[in-house]
């Protein structure tokens, strides 16, 4: 059925993310639309996350007490805990401060309790009594240890109460997909300190959280909903009571269940190895622009997930802590730099998982690279097709990108060679299933109802229109992809040259010649000057003005004559906000700052904008871009780039609008100050030559130096230190390990 939607109904990048103001469920097209009620916020809570489990909890560290649909403690696809609730006393806990750390491993909430009186005619003083709470996930797991100071001069007994309950919701069930039937919970197992809380799914997995009371406390009564305990305190003593909990997912029949990672490896896969995490370190004297790439670093390290192929990083928490092709492709482009392990795994993994055959269903062909994988109960019964989902076409010229990119910058040739093949079948499909008209452009139409209708990063169902706000129909081909797909036979070609391939490498490069040519021809519009959103069906150019554009420069698709006029189009009061580059321009037919992709600004779009303007010598626009990225870190809480923000203009001592339900963290709006900064200091590897250099260099005014410590190059490593003078910038090597050459070109 289809049903006209609100102008600001969105839909997000992978199948079934789509978004709605309306407080209800809406079908489009068999799409599912979120509910934006009222008591939801951008500030949703306070996010942990390890491995396959994550968590969202509010200030106090509790769960079920604001309202917020999305709180909830989740492992692989489930909630696991749907209630979490601490009295003290009889009442709840007042807050005094709540910290993330900095590598966001554990929550620390400081409470203390109002004037609390304890039935002997006592009355603890409000403040007498310290509430030191720590939160921290383990490998599916949930752990809480509780310090309890008493600061009066007499000795209390106080009660404490833990109140609790296990939903298992699918998380596409929290995000408001309806269903027909549900698994059953089943009668819960008290034992001593411990209860057990089940439930058999409808796709014979039977799920389990257990929970088990610790530390100093005596144990009062327990049952399927509550730890009732006691804690003596003598004056200015301290008490830790502990609660664990473990989740656990077996089949019906007894057998386990793997985790994320459906395919078997074929060989022996890399796997996170010691020194896996280590990346290059990058400091400044400007603390608050320190504090922004290390959260962003640490935001990353906590999305990224150990798989039996090497480091994967998860999209985002709380709708997308699961592995996206496209969101882990641009998040390793833009942190190869300082993290190229991460751009290993991910090869890894989406090489293990490449398409094999041709399945409508889940839009797999042969060579193509996937877009989503899901493990939660819906995605095992079909009720979403989305276990295994292909359905994008981007991700699979991405592969090819970040493979010529890891090469350029590790010279790992023995990993390259261990990939070839399927980036070979990446080609494969680029040139037969992805052109399926054969007209030299890479196009997607869904070929099922129930998946995306847009499958380019932009992916809500009215994110390809004309000019007129007439929407296009397919088969579509997106701007962004065919530039992708020039740099991915470009990245092929070098690729071909290093392992012997000669004939293969000029096919290649005369191929992405083509491309370009054609490009340039069909996509350049005089009206609007830049290129269009789209062809459609038919061939016809969708004449908007779109971020889209960056993503040209940024592979360098764009002829010389058309980039000063793109640059301008991108950077005027249109495009951008003085926050970040609008999806579409201001202005356009479908424009709506709050739509999730006409209007609002995505940093990670934003960013590969930014640098696609520096590759083009447009530095000074880059600069305006990192500045703008930069100065909206500074007013977000923890300096965390969320997934997206509103496209309003900028208002002088105002931040930006926040997006009700935006992911964050999300990965690769973590990585937008890399890509940035390596773009401005114009910094490229040639690591099979044991090369690096740094090409017209330059520092925004408020970095005065900047350090790159531990930056490995090929097999050596160095230490660079980049000055900013009046008139230019200076590079000083402090250290150099192995035979590495630094050049600077001005």
């Amino acid at each position: 059925m289809d049903v006209k939607l609100p102008k600001a109904t969105q839909s997000n990048g992978a199948a079934g993310r789509d978004q709605s103001e309306a407080d209800e469920i809406i079908r489009f097209k068999d799409q599912l639309y979120i509910a934006v009620g009222s008591q939801r916020t951008s500030s949703g809570g306070e996010v942990l996350k390890r491995g396959d489990t994550f968590a969202v909890v509010d200030k106090l560290g509790e769960i079920g007490v604001t309202g917020i649909s999305e709180h909830g403690v989740y492992h692989r696809g489930t909630r696991h805990l749907s209630r979490w609730e601490l009295f003290v006393g009889g009442s709840r806990p007042m807050l005094l401060n709540t910290t993330m750390d900095q590598e966001n491993s554990h929550l620390v909430v400081q409470m203390t309790t109002a004037d609390l009186p304890l039935g002997d005619g006592f009355v603890i003083p409000h403040g007498a009594l310290h509430i030191f709470r720590t939160l921290r996930l383990e490998h599916a797991g949930f752990r809480e240890e509780l310090k309890l100071t008493n600061y009066t001069n007499r000795e209390i007994s106080l009660p404490l109460e833990y109140r609790f309950a296990a939903d298992f919701v699918d998380i596409f069930e929290v995000r408001g997909a309806p269903r027909k039937r549900r698994g059953e919970l089943l009668d819960p197992v008290v034992a001593d300190h411990s209860v057990a809380l089940p439930y058999a799914g409808v796709d014979d997995r039977r799920r389990q959280t257990v929970l088990r009371l610790g530390g100093q406390c005596d144990l009062s009564s327990h049952d399927k909903e509550h730890f009732r305990l006691r804690v003596d305190l003598p004056p200015g003593a301290s008490q830790v009571v502990e609660v664990k909990s473990r989740f656990e997912n077996v089949a019906n029949d007894g057998g386990s269940v793997g985790g994320i990672g459906l395919a078997e490896p074929s060989r022996d896969p890399a796997g996170p190895a010691d020194g896996d995490f280590r990346t290059a370190e990058i400091a400044t004297p400007n603390e608050r622009f320190n504090e922004w790439l290390s959260r962003s670093l640490a935001d990353l390290r906590m999305l990224t997930t150990e798989t039996p192929y090497g480091l994967y990083p998860y999209a985002g928490v709380p709708w997308f802590s699961t592995p996206f092709g496209r969101d882990a492709l641009i998040t390793a482009l833009e942190t190869l730099w300082v993290w190229p392990q991460l751009a290993r795994g991910t090869l890894e993994f989406l090489a293990a998982h490449q398409a094999n055959s041709v399945d409508p269903e889940t839009e797999a062909e042969p060579g193509k690279i996937l877009h989503e994988v899901r493990d939660g109960e819906m995605a095992a019964t079909g009720e979403v097709p989305f276990r295994l989902y292909y359905g994008t076409v981007d991700s699979t010229p991405l592969f090819v990108m970040l493979s010529g990119a890891y090469y350029r910058r590790t010279g790992d040739l023995n990993f390259i060679r261990s990939i070839w093949t399927n980036i070979q079948r990446a080609l494969n499909w680029i040139d037969q299933h992805g052109d399926s008209d054969g007209d030299g452009f890479v196009e997607y139409q869904s070929h099922n109802e129930r998946g995306l209708i847009h499958q380019c990063w932009k992916d809500s169902h009215d994110s390809v229109f004309h000019s007129d706000g007439r929407p296009a129909t397919g088969p579509i081909a997106v701007s962004e992809v065919q530039a992708y797909v020039y740099q991915a036979k470009n990245d092929a070609a070098e690729l071909a040259v290093a392992l012997g391939e000669e004939r293969l490498a000029t096919r290649l490069r005369e191929e992405a010649r083509g491309l370009k040519q054609r490009f340039n021809e069909r996509f350049w519009s005089s009206p609007i000057q830049t290129f269009a959103l789209a062809l459609d069906g038919d061939k016809q150019p969708c004449e908007v003005r779109s971020s889209n554009s960056g993503h040209l420069l940024f592979c360098g698709i764009a002829d010389e004559a058309y980039a000063p006029a793109t640059a301008r189009t991108l950077m005027s009061e249109a495009g951008f906000s003085g926050w970040g580059i609008r999806t579409i321009a201001k202005g356009e037919a479908n424009y709506n700052p709050m739509s999730y992709h006409n209007g609002t600004i995505w940093p990670h779009d934003t960013a590969i904008g930014g640098a696609g303007l520096a590759r083009y010598g447009f530095r000074d626009a880059a600069l305006r871009v990192l500045n703008g990225l930069y100065e909206a870190a500074l007013v977000e809480p923890l300096h965390r780039l969320p997934e997206l923000f509103c496209g309003f203009e900028r208002l002088p001592g105002h931040g930006p609008t926040l997006w009700p339900v935006a992911c964050s963290p999300q990965a690769w709006a973590a990585g937008a100050g890399f890509v940035l900064l390596q773009a401005l200091l114009g910094l490229k590897f040639d690591a099979p030559n044991n090369r690096v250099s740094l090409e017209r260099p330059m520092l925004p005014n408020y970095l005065q130096r900047l350090s790159i410590r531990g930056l490995r190059v090929g097999s050596g490593a160095v230490d660079l230190v980049v000055h900013r003078h009046p008139r230019d910038v200076g590079l000083y090597v402090e250290r150099k390990e192995g035979d590495v050459e630094v050049v600077v070109i001005n």
